[in-house]
């Protein structure tokens, strides 16, 4: 099993990359976000997963270990295969895609390629439980570490919880959160609106 590949980037595509490891070239296939990372020319460090099937052996690329951790998860929910694996990660940022799982939001998945009905909710059934794994704290942990600024009722108060089960730290979004926050939103549209700020400034 290969790890990961750490070589430089030669050739960039759309849905993949060449990277150059003293002087043999691995095509990894690669998402959206990971492919904007890409420089070419560029030394980069890729996680990768092997994908083995008696018609070839592909390498999937990511350039964080989060993105990593998270395709795993996709690709072991029956129906989901690392094509579709790698369409979820094109089609929505990984925080984005944990929020919609933990949320149930069938109608945000449902507008990933490759993803029906049926799909969006199996990843909700087999997945819901197993996001927590990607936070930096368990959640009952974070919660008992929030000022009591941040710790209040209303759709402020859910949302600073959920950046925080995402792995962020509170003085990360604390300033965004208050500015956006008018006491109108709920707190799907609210946690939309900061992970669109945080992205912004990463």
């Amino acid at each position: 099993m290969i790890g990961f590949v750490r070589g430089i980037v030669s050739h960039v595509f759309t849905g993949s990359c060449f990277i150059d490891v003293h002087g043999v070239g691995y095509r990894l296939y690669i998402s959206g976000s990971t492919r904007d990372a890409l420089v070419e020319g560029t030394e980069v460090l890729l996680y990768t997963h092997m994908s083995v099937r008696e018609d070839a052996i592909q390498l999937y690329g990511f350039a964080s270990q989060d993105e990593y951790d998270l395709f795993m998860l996709l690709i072991s929910v029956s129906g989901i295969g690392p094509k579709v694996g790698l369409g979820i990660l094109s089609g929505l940022s990984v925080d984005g895609i944990k929020v919609a799982i933990m949320n149930g939001e069938l109608t945000t998945l449902t507008k990933l390629p490759g993803i029906g009905k049926k799909s969006a909710e199996r990843l909700v059934l087999e997945l819901k439980d197993k996001i927590g794994k990607f936070t930096t704290a368990p959640s009952s942990v974070a919660t008992a570490s929030v000022s009591p600024t941040i710790n209040r009722l209303g759709a402020a108060g859910e949302v600073a919880q959920a950046l925080i089960a995402l792995g962020y730290k509170e003085s990360e979004f604390t300033e965004v959160l208050t500015q956006i926050d008018d006491g109108q939103q709920d707190v799907s549209t609210l946690l939309r609106q900061v992970l669109s700020e945080l992205g912004k400034g990463r």
